[in-house]
């Protein structure tokens, strides 16, 4: 696993992959199946794995977080950039930056929450845990009253973000009035674009933001890898043809829900069987299993 510091360069050295977590019929994480995953994804050139929403860390208990990591860690390859994702309350972040300070990772991308939360309190989280956990924090904009641009630009230039997750949903994400704020503030190198090859390629023309996370490289690593390789070449049109290759998929998780679905395609794709959906979340109906196993399967087979 790559324990080395967290660079610019290592945002754009591959797509940011973001995997589900694999269980086992008691829900416990399931090393095998998830070295399996890893695998997979690693196979297809891709080499970061950041496990935050689509691995249902929201609701990763504290006293399992040790053993969870540990086995992504002697999973990953050397080369493998493994992000963990802590929180998203206060007391369970700094519960898991005790456990991370032992450990090797280079950072942690702390999870968001509006319901009780303030802009203030967000940026007195971060400097506490970064404090504690003695690492940079991937900073995950995923909602437009989250945090402000101005202390994002504190935090940043304090040192302690390593890289910012940009997931606000927007009806075009080629208009987006808090991207560019951030951007006039910080600058485009450390920002990813979050949400998926879709919005990907407006965010890299229009805003300069050259990095993106995925969820759909878990089933198609390697097409994900050449939609980047497109993109740095300047072949945009190319890149518009593989993004058109994930709409079926994404257009499932965007109406049954990006997690559930992901989670159920991995498996129907026969990649790796990942089991359960943790509780507070839930399996999908047998009735959308066909739907998604067909998108999967197809999305595979580019």
């Amino acid at each position: 696993m790559k324990t080395s510091p967290v660079s610019i360069a290592d945002l754009h050295r591959s797509v940011i992959s973001v995997p589900p977590l694999c269980r086992n019929a008691d829900l416990h994480s399931d090393a095998a199946e998830n070295a399996k995953l890893i695998r997979h994804i690693e196979g297809g050139g891709v080499s970061t794995l950041l496990y935050g929403g689509n691995a249902n860390f929201y609701n990763l208990a504290v006293s399992e977080y040790e053993e969870v990591l540990s086995q992504l860690e002697a999973a990953a390859a050397s080369d493998t950039w493994i992000v963990p994702s802590v929180g998203p309350y206060y007391g369970t972040a700094m519960d898991q930056a005790a456990v991370l300070r032992r450990m090797r990772f280079p950072t942690a991308m702390m999870l968001p929450t509006i319901a009780v939360s303030h802009p203030e309190g967000v940026r007195n989280s971060i400097q506490r845990f970064t404090e504690k956990a003695g690492i940079p924090v991937v900073l995950y904009v995923k909602d437009q009253n989250y945090v402000t641009p101005k202390v994002i630009q504190e935090l940043v230039e304090s040192g302690l973000i390593s890289w910012i997750k940009y997931a606000v949903v927007r009806e075009d994400p080629s208009v987006d009035s808090l991207l560019q704020a951030i951007i006039d503030v910080v600058g485009p190198a450390r920002i990813v674009s979050g949400i998926g090859e879709q919005p990907a390629l407006a965010h890299w023309q229009v805003f300069g933001v050259h990095a993106y996370t995925s969820g759909c490289v878990c089933v198609a690593p390697s097409l994900s890898q050449e939609m980047l390789g497109a993109m740095q070449a300047g072949y945009f049109e190319k890149a518009l043809e593989i993004q058109a290759k994930f709409s079926a998929l994404e257009t499932l998780r965007n109406i049954h829900g990006p997690i559930p679905v992901l989670h159920h395609a991995v498996a129907l794709a026969g990649i790796a069987a990942t089991g359960h959906l943790l509780p507070l979340l839930a399996d999908l109906p047998a009735a959308l299993h066909g739907q998604i196993e067909l998108a999967a399967n197809n999305l595979r087979a580019y």
